[in-house]
């Protein structure tokens, strides 16, 4: 970014503005803290005081945390070098984490499978790419068939390939070496990693943002000659449903999604005297809705004059609600939407 169009944070009265650089450079640091190790890392730190620390509620988002904090690094003068110290002891405990994560996590699928071969892999994003070729007590590894996991460390989200045979062992294996109580499968899948991140870390745009924020660029474009005898139709429609569809699924891109599952389960209404009454079972259906870029072609809908603007909820809260998967059940004569297994 240009020196010239930095901003600047902090009161005016104070006397102090903290680069807008700073302050973001801390606000990330703390995003990635594990939230139950926030506290521990910023006393460490011992830049903010006692009766400071007492200010940060630990119960918020962690979005939310990060501003308080660089609220009272503001109070503070908070500068780049003591936003570099942060980073550094944030660096450091991770080094160790992920030391300690690795020897747990081996000596766990180790003891519980002799013949499993488990490969790590670091990536930049703070992510740890992990290769597990599976045996069994008596067949070497089929290097042919592995599982790859992408786990990151500051995050309480692992990534999984297909797996249904060995998933109760990886799955005590992950929580044994992350330090965590449980485990919970999400009701989300896709073939595109990038979009599962962007889903599950909230990096993706809906309600008046943008996917992949693009600043707008101004184009000379000569006046088109319209014949004054084409009479536009439903104009103020069509407009109407441009900004609705915006409003709903933003300027951007949108994550990666192939399908979307609804499982349905209704009792039947009808005549009385209809035998059909007389069951009690509820009627259930599947409807899955697939396409190469399933979020990208439910947006094109409305546009198109193939869909009614606004689209359903269920359709549209996909991204965030982190789920690909629904279940629709009847309660008091108002369908509502269910993850399944909720």
């Amino acid at each position: 970014m240009a020196a010239s169009g930095r901003r600047l944070r902090g009161d005016p009265e104070s006397g102090f503005t903290m680069d807008e650089t700073v302050a973001e450079y801390i606000r990330r640091t703390v995003l990635k803290i594990p939230r139950r190790e926030i506290m521990e890392m910023l006393t460490i730190w011992d830049f903010l005081s006692k009766t400071q620390l007492q200010t940060i509620n630990v119960h918020h988002t962690k979005e939310r945390i990060s501003q308080e904090v660089v609220t009272l690094c503001e109070e503070n003068c908070a500068g780049i070098k003591q936003a570099a110290i942060l980073d550094m002891i944030c660096e450091e405990t991770d080094s160790l984490n992920l030391a300690d994560f690795k020897y747990k996590f081996k000596r766990s699928l180790q003891t519980a499978l002799k013949n499993v071969t488990i490969n790590f892999r670091e990536y930049e994003d703070n992510a740890l790419w992990i290769r597990i070729a599976w045996g069994t007590q008596y067949t070497k590894p089929n290097q042919y068939k592995a599982t790859y996991i992408v786990y990151h460390l500051q995050t309480p989200y692992v990534f999984i390939s297909s797996l249904r045979s060995n998933l109760p062992l990886l799955c005590q294996a992950l929580v044994h070496a992350s330090n965590y109580h449980d485990i919970h499968e999400m009701e989300l899948r896709s073939r595109c990693l990038d979009s599962l991140k962007d889903i599950v870390f909230k990096r993706y745009s809906q309600t008046f943002q943008t996917y992949h924020p693009r600043p707008l660029q101004e184009r000379n474009v000569a006046p088109e000659k319209v014949d004054p005898r084409i009479i536009q139709e439903n104009k103020r429609e069509k407009e109407r449903i441009q900004r609705v569809n915006q409003e709903v699924f933003g300027n951007g891109l949108q994550p990666k999604i192939e399908f979307a599952q609804y499982k349905l389960e209704t009792m039947f209404k009808g005549e009385p005297e209809m035998d059909i009454l007389t069951e009690k079972e509820p009627f259930r259906c599947v409807v899955k809705f697939s396409s190469p870029h399933l979020l990208e072609a439910l947006k094109s809908l409305a546009p198109a004059g193939m869909a009614d603007a606004p689209l359903s909820p269920l359709l549209t809260c996909i991204p965030q609600k982190a789920r690909n998967y629904f279940k629709i059940k009847e309660r008091k004569d108002i369908l509502s939407a269910s993850c399944l297994g909720s």
